[in-house]
Formats: structure tokens, C-alpha cells, sequence
């Protein structure tokens, strides 16, 4: 494998940089909702266990859940950024888990489904404070596939996820994403799918576009890990199987 170049880049840059040079990238998914933060030395306490179970080869933090009921994405970023170097990007349930605290924001639309809300009412919400903060912002292209149970994604935006018997409709999807203008595409299964994308689904999409492909939801071991890498993904996700401590290599 080829190493990268080692100018300093963006977090997009180095995404795109991996995906040309078919580098892997881990990013682990936190809840906040699911973090400590009751009082200072606990959860820095809490902040630097989670960190020492993360897998070696993590290469990204994502922070973001389809809930934040007790507004603790600012206070989890701080955490964080207080005890790791690892890049920190927002990956919000809705406009109110943007925090300038991060590095980065994936600034998603939900490109599947028909609910106006979520492809431009929050991005609309959000767009004074992200013009107001130092943020890097990284437009993707949200899609939704259909795991095989109902997840917070679909309920909290009330949209039905695209059918993985339907490629052509995922494939269709990403493409119009990447003409609108998108940098990233993520292909989501939902956070505690009992399945996850189909390898050929990751395969086929990859193929029709040419900016980096994210896939997340459903990965709970090494090889369906690897399997994803191996039909395309250059970054995936994974965050319930360290939240319940189910992850298997």
C-alpha cells in the first residue's frame, strides 16, 4: 500500500486522499446521549477509558445521534478533544448538535426519503451558527438503507430507508448526490440494523460515483469490516458494538 503524502491537509483532503490511495479509515460513532459528563474529573475518567477501548487503527471521531435530549454534544466534544489528536467531526441528529468545538461538521442532507426537513429545513437552521464558527464543513449525501429493523433515523425523520432489493434507486440516489455537489457520500444502514449495506451495494455504487463512499450501521465484527473496505468503502463506521461492548474480531 501506498503511503500518503505528508503535507498537511484537510479532513476532507486527507478522505479523498484515502480514498485515491485505498486507505482504510475507522471512525467510531459516539452518542452523547450515551457519555458521561456529570462532573469534571468523572468524565474525564469516562472520556479516557472510552478512548483506550477504541480499536488501534481508528482514524476519526464522530459525534452526533438522532437525539442529544440532554445537550451534551458541545461538552463530549471538549471531552475528547481534551484527551485525543484524533480528527473530532459532528455528524448531527439535527441542527441543535452543531458546536464549533468540533473540527469538522458533516453537513448531511437526507437524500432518501421525502421529508424537505431533513434535505434542507435543518441545513437552513443550522447555516448562521456554522457560517459563525471555525468549522470545517464537509457537504454529504445521507442515504438511508434499509437494515432490516426500524432505527432512530427513521422514526426521528420520519422517511423510509431505500431498499437494498432496489440497487438501481441507492445507485440513482448517490449519483444525484454527487451532481448536487455532495463531497461525501454515507450509506447508513441505521444505528442497531440487524444487517448491513450489501458488499454489492457498496460495490455498485462505487462504481457509478467518484468522491468517497462512508458506510455505517450493522457492522458489529472485523470481517463484515473488511468485507465493506473490500467493495468500496473508504471509511466506515461503527458505534452500537462499542456502546454494548458486542464488537468481534
Amino acid at each position: 500500500m501506498k503511503s500518503l503524502p505528508s503535507f498537511i491537509m484537510s479532513i476532507l483532503e486527507n478522505i479523498i486522499r484515502a480514498a485515491q490511495y485505498k486507505k482504510q479509515l475507522l471512525a467510531i460513532l459516539i452518542d452523547p446521549d450515551k457519555f458521561e459528563v456529570d462532573g469534571d474529573e468523572k468524565s474525564s475518567a469516562f472520556a479516557k477509558a472510552y478512548l483506550k477501548k477504541i480499536p488501534a487503527q481508528t482514524t476519526h471521531l464522530f459525534i452526533g445521534g438522532s437525539t442529544d435530549h440532554n445537550h451534551k454534544t458541545e461538552k463530549v466534544v471538549q471531552l475528547l478533544k481534551a484527551e485525543t489528536d484524533l480528527p473530532v467531526l459532528l455528524f448531527p441528529g439535527d441542527y441543535t448538535q452543531v458546536t464549533p468545538e468540533a473540527d469538522a461538521l458533516l453537513f448531511l442532507s437526507l437524500l432518501s426519503g421525502d421529508n424537505p426537513e431533513f434535505l434542507i429545513g435543518q441545513q437552513v437552521k443550522a447555516a448562521r451558527v456554522v457560517q459563525q464558527s471555525n468549522l470545517e464543513v464537509i457537504p454529504t449525501g445521507y442515504l438511508l438503507i434499509d437494515g432490516g429493523s426500524q432505527t432512530a433515523v427513521e422514526r426521528v425523520s420520519n422517511t423510509q430507508p431505500l431498499s437494498q432489493n432496489e440497487p438501481e434507486t441507492i445507485i440513482t440516489t448517490a449519483l444525484a448526490g454527487q451532481y448536487l455537489g455532495k463531497k461525501l457520500i454515507y450509506l447508513e444502514a441505521g444505528s442497531g440494523a440487524r444487517s448491513a449495506v450489501q458488499p454489492h451495494i457498496i460495490t455498485s455504487v462505487r462504481e457509478a460515483i467518484t468522491i468517497p463512499i462512508i458506510v455505517g450501521g450493522g457492522i458489529r465484527t472485523e470481517r463484515a469490516m473488511q468485507a465493506a473496505f473490500t467493495a468500496g468503502a473508504t471509511m466506515v463506521v461503527i458505534g452500537t458494538a462499542f456502546e454494548d461492548n458486542t464488537w468481534n474480531n
